[in-house]
C-alpha cells in the first residue's frame, strides 16, 4: 500500500479488517522508506528532515479474550485537494527523473495539527475513552512540534510519547513500527496497556489507530 507516512497505519487497517473476516490467520505488516533517493540536497528544508528505515509487527487471529487485546479501531481519512504541499516532482512517467521531495512545512503543519486532532477525537470517542485512558502515544515522527501539541491534546505527560524522531529522523511509514519497537524492547509498552498510534502524510492522507497490548 502507498498512503506514504500514513501507510502503516493504513495497512495495519487492511490487516486488520483480513484476519476480523477470516481472509488470514497471520499478517505481517512493514513499514518501509529510503528517502534518501528522492530528496534534492540543496534544499535544506526537507534534505535535513528524512531518513531511511523499516519496521514491522506481526498481527494473529486469536478468540477475543475479556482483556480485549488487539486493535480496538482504525480511523482513515484522505484529501486530495492539499496534494501539492508535500508531494514528489518529476517522476519516470514525466521527465524521466526519480523527481525530488517538496513540501510547504508551515502549511504542512497546520493541516498536520488539525487533522490529527480531528481523527484522534474520533478515535477515542469510537471507544469511549478519553485521553487519561491512553498509556501510551506513538506517532508519526514528523516534527517535535506536532508530536508535542498532539501529547498536550490528549493530557499526556512528555514520559507517555515515544520519541525517536532525534535518532532515526522522519522515516515516514517506518516511523512508526521502528518507535513500537523501541518502546516494546526496552519495556515502556507492556502488556494490556493502551497506545494509541496516529500519523498524517502527503496526499493528504490521515489516520489514527488503537491498540490494547
Amino acid at each position: 500500500m502507498q498512503a506514504v507516512c500514513s501507510g502503516f497505519i493504513y495497512a495495519l487497517a487492511v490487516a486488520d479488517n483480513a484476519l476480523r473476516l477470516g481472509q488470514a490467520g497471520t499478517a505481517l505488516v512493514i513499514g518501509a522508506e529510503t528517502f534518501s533517493r528522492i530528496l534534492d540536497w540543496d534544499d535544506r528544508g526537507t534534505c535535513v528532515l528524512f531518513g531511511d528505515g523499516a519496521g514491522a509487527v506481526v498481527l494473529q487471529a486469536v478468540p477475543e479474550t475479556a482483556g480485549g487485546r488487539g486493535v480496538l479501531s482504525t480511523h482513515l481519512h484522505s484529501d486530495g485537494r492539499q496534494h501539492d504541499i508535500l508531494y514528489v516532482d518529476g517522476g519516470p512517467s514525466s521527465t524521466g527523473t526519480v523527481g525530488h521531495l517538496r513540501m510547504e512545512g508551515r502549511e504542512v503543519f497546520r493541516q498536520a495539527v488539525q487533522h490529527l486532532t480531528e481523527v484522534v477525537d474520533e478515535a477515542l470517542t469510537a471507544n469511549g475513552l478519553t485521553g487519561v485512558d491512553i498509556d501510551w502515544l506513538v506517532p508519526h515522527q514528523a516534527n517535535r512540534r506536532i508530536i508535542d501539541a498532539m501529547g498536550r491534546k490528549l493530557g499526556l505527560g512528555p514520559g507517555k510519547t515515544v520519541l525517536t524522531i532525534e535518532r532515526h529522523a522522519n522515516t515516514s511509514a517506518a516511523s512508526i513500527p521502528l518507535a513500537l519497537d523501541e518502546a516494546v524492547a526496552d519495556g515502556r509498552i507492556r502488556a494490556g496497556h493502551l497506545v494509541l498510534m496516529e500519523a498524517l502524510g502527503g496526499g493528504l492522507t490521515w489516520g489514527a489507530s488503537l491498540v490494547r497490548w
